[in-house]
């Protein structure tokens, strides 16, 4: 008996129906468990070496002890140009003053003088108007000084005299206790400065690492080999390191300029030629 074609093409989908549902089923699970491969956005990278500060460029791989000038003669400039030490020298100038003019102030008692007269006296002296020779004694030049001494200048002017002296011997201690504490102060901030330079230094190599870390991870994650979880931890491990880098540049730079501020000159002259 011949089949009629259309029984022939119900029989073929019974067939090959049932395989062709589950080699769709199969090939959906699969994209499904493949995770889409996505690249992650690229922070910036940027790697510094130097900082500019005014006119003159630091260079962070050298040390700073070697571009600046001896610290002997850092401390010779700040005595020199630091309001401090300036402002403490002034007091001791005028405490100096005040001591002289204490051992001076006797002579506001004495005081001399000088006049010259001349005419007939004779009348004063005798009483007549005739010529009288011993009248005429007044006549000439006459010079003297006076002199007055109180009980005070006696006992109490001593007393001035140490005072004032006094005065002064606390005010050069006060100068040089001043000096001593600008070179203690100007010593830990030299050392501070040098210290954030070599932090800044480790900081830089870190950031380094973390770069390169970061780009193979990147690749890796193109490639299929890591998750984006682990991508992420690099990515934030590298984003840290440019921040800690960031705080190690602004405090070796605002230790620069403490230290042109302490000494009281621009920066580029405590610089060494």
């Amino acid at each position: 008996m011949k089949q009629h074609p259309f029984n022939r093409l119900i029989r073929f989908g019974q067939q090959f129906l049932p395989g062709l549902l589950l080699l769709v089923a199969v090939q959906t699970y699969g994209q499904g468990t493949l995770p889409p491969q996505t690249s992650a956005a690229k922070p910036v990278v940027t790697t510094t070496t130097t900082v500019g500060l005014d006119s003159m460029i630091f260079d962070f791989n050298r040390d700073i002890a070697v571009q600046l000038i001896p610290f002997e003669d850092i401390y010779q400039m700040a005595l020199k140009y630091s309001s401090v030490v300036k402002f403490e020298g002034g007091i001791a100038s005028a405490q100096q003053a005040a001591y002289q003019l204490s051992k001076l102030q006797i002579l506001q008692n004495m005081s001399g003088f000088a006049n010259y007269s001349t005419g007939n006296q004779a009348i004063l002296s005798t009483g007549s108007a005739i010529n009288d020779h011993l009248g005429q004694i007044s006549n000439g030049y006459r010079a003297g000084v006076n002199i007055g001494i109180s009980l005070h200048d006696l006992f109490g002017r001593p007393q001035q005299i140490r005072l004032a002296r006094a005065n002064y011997e606390s005010a050069l201690e006060r100068q040089r206790t001043s000096q001593i504490g600008l070179k203690k102060e100007l010593f830990n901030l030299y050392q501070d400065l040098q210290l954030s330079q070599r932090i800044l230094q480790i900081r830089l190599r870190d950031e380094q690492v973390a770069l390169t870390a970061f780009r193979i991870a990147e690749v890796e994650l193109q490639k299929g080999k890591i998750t984006p979880e682990a991508h992420a931890f690099n990515s934030s491990r590298y984003a840290n390191t440019q921040s800690s880098v960031e705080e190690s540049k602004s405090e070796f730079t605002k230790n620069i300029y403490a230290l042109e501020l302490l000494v009281g000159v621009p920066i580029y002259q405590l610089k060494r030629n």
